[in-house]
């Protein structure tokens, strides 16, 4: 459960405490699953056809959701969507975005949105260098768009939060995957109501395979698993709750709550989502190494052993986890541990020994040398005492202006600060900074050296109240409007985001 210290801790702790962070008082409605996510009262879903029919606007509940027994479901992996044509270096996919109802408690259905019919999402696995075009097809009641986080696309397929798809209209999004491998995530970015889009199912995983990454020896196939952690609060229907207060208080990894995962003795690649809406989360696998080899951007220089690990919402981390030295029969149980909560997100059943062929080498890649940056910026991240107005410069988000223009080519440094103090009336009010098209390195952190796992790529990255954190990136590839904000979606929904134009 959620208590004050952990609230306090959150970027999103406004709105416990009579902010206006989250303000729409109202429960999840609308999309599909299939039996590879939560369970879905469509039984046309999994199969691609048929539409289901809980539109219905559920009511608002108590809050206090029915009885749940931890580790009683297994996770579920989200499937692998397949090409529906392929010709010459693209793959095609269609993927409508649909409403459907999923049960987070058995026999208790609610409201979601979905893309594919399932929550999570499917997983797209692409290669790099190979282009992937997908066509959206929008079967909701409202109108959405598509973000590729992380995603080094074309400025008219980066899901600029004006640019939405009408119900029953469809758009096509051109990604040409030319990047390194990485673990990716595509989700709702329409503007003023991602956080609520996103809350009720729409998002799933873009998985980029790199090349250089098959004669590593990393586990793959069967043994490369993704994992997306999100939070929601519940009613006493089990019905999806959206509204300003509380915050969030359950975890559910790929649409299960604490379920519970068989694995082979031997190493595992779990890639890990912080998909919450204003969750930090620090992963603990009861002392057990979990060694990180990439953070959102794809793999660091060399893999670092962490017995936890903080990750904040829209960051990725993925892990190489070895079970071969645990008996057969073991359970070990990853918790959440951040500000001193002692909350279990899944847990590890180890089942079978198992012949593992799978490494993980001292040297990972190679990152290319830093050039010289020939611009400086100063990038402020701020909330209003109200609460009521989140800005970047001192400038809510307005999509007929352009915050910042940038030479194609050109390297810069931009210095994020959060300009919130620790003690505000409200508690601490972290931000996390995410920015489109390319990714960035971590210089340092009020002058000192990046975080544990910070030397890598990095899209999303934690600023803490009255911290300033320098990045560095080339702003390469494509010309056009990208945008940069606070990954904490309430806090973009209501303003912290602006636009950069390469120019």
């Amino acid at each position: 459960m959620l208590n004050r210290r952990r609230l306090l801790a959150m970027g999103g702790g406004v709105a416990a405490t009579g902010g206006a962070l989250l303000w729409w008082g109202q429960s999840a409605a609308g999309a599909e699953a299939d039996t590879s996510a939560a369970p879905v009262a469509d039984p046309h879903a999994h199969h691609g056809g048929g539409e289901a029919t809980a539109t219905a606007e559920p009511t608002v509940g108590t809050g206090t959701p029915p009885p749940y027994t931890a580790f009683s479901e297994k996770l579920p992996v989200p499937r692998v969507l397949r090409p529906v044509s392929s010709f010459g270096d693209t793959d095609v996919y269609e993927l409508p975005m649909r409403h459907a109802q999923a049960e987070f408690f058995p026999g208790r259905p609610t409201p979601v949105l979905t893309f594919g019919g399932q929550f999570i999402g499917p997983t797209i696995r692409a290669k790099a260098g190979r282009r992937v075009k997908v066509r959206y097809v929008n079967r909701l009641d409202r109108a959405a768009t598509v973000h590729l986080h992380g995603g080094h696309v074309p400025p008219g397929s980066d899901g600029f939060p004006m640019d939405l798809i009408e119900p029953g209209q469809s758009r096509v999004f051109d990604y040409p995957n030319r990047q390194q491998g990485a673990t990716l995530w595509y989700h709702d970015h329409t503007c003023s109501k991602e956080a609520e889009h996103v809350y009720r199912g729409l998002a799933g995983f873009y998985l980029v395979e790199g090349q250089e990454e098959a004669a590593l020896g990393l586990p793959r196939g069967a043994y490369d698993v993704p994992i997306m952690i999100r939070d929601a609060r519940f009613d006493e229907n089990g019905g999806m709750i959206f509204e300003p207060s509380p915050l969030p208080t359950t975890l559910h990894v790929n649409g299960r709550q604490a379920p519970y995962f068989p694995v082979d003795a031997r190493k595992y690649r779990f890639r890990v989502l912080n998909a919450t809406l204003h969750r930090i989360i620090e992963l603990d696998l009861g002392g057990l190494d979990m060694v990180q080899i990439a953070s959102d951007g794809g793999l660091l220089p060399e893999p670092l052993p962490r017995k936890k690990i903080v990750i904040v919402p829209g960051e990725r981390v993925e892990v190489v986890v070895d079970f071969s030295a645990q008996a057969v029969g073991s359970k070990l149980v990853l918790k959440d541990v951040f500000g001193g909560v002692d909350e279990p997100v899944m847990r590890f059943d180890v089942a079978r020994r198992a012949f593992d062929s799978s490494r993980v080498p001292g040297r990972l890649r190679e990152l290319p040398a830093l050039p010289a940056a020939t611009v400086e910026r100063d990038v402020k991240l701020s909330f209003s005492p109200s609460g009521e107005e989140f800005a970047i410069n001192d400038k809510t988000f307005d999509p007929n202006r352009i915050d910042t223009r940038i030479v194609e080519g050109t390297t810069e440094i931009w210095r994020v600060t959060n300009t919130d103090p620790a003690d505000t009336p409200f508690g601490p009010v972290n931000h996390t900074f995410h920015m489109h098209l390319v990714p960035f390195r971590v210089l340092d952190r009020d002058g000192k050296p990046p975080l544990p796992g910070e030397n890598g790529l990095k899209d999303t990255v934690l600023v803490r109240p009255g911290e300033t954190v320098r990045v560095q990136a080339t702003f390469s590839g494509y010309k056009g409007r990208y945008l940069y904000h606070c990954h904490l979606q309430e806090h973009s929904d209501i303003g912290m985001m602006a636009q950069m134009e390469i120019v």
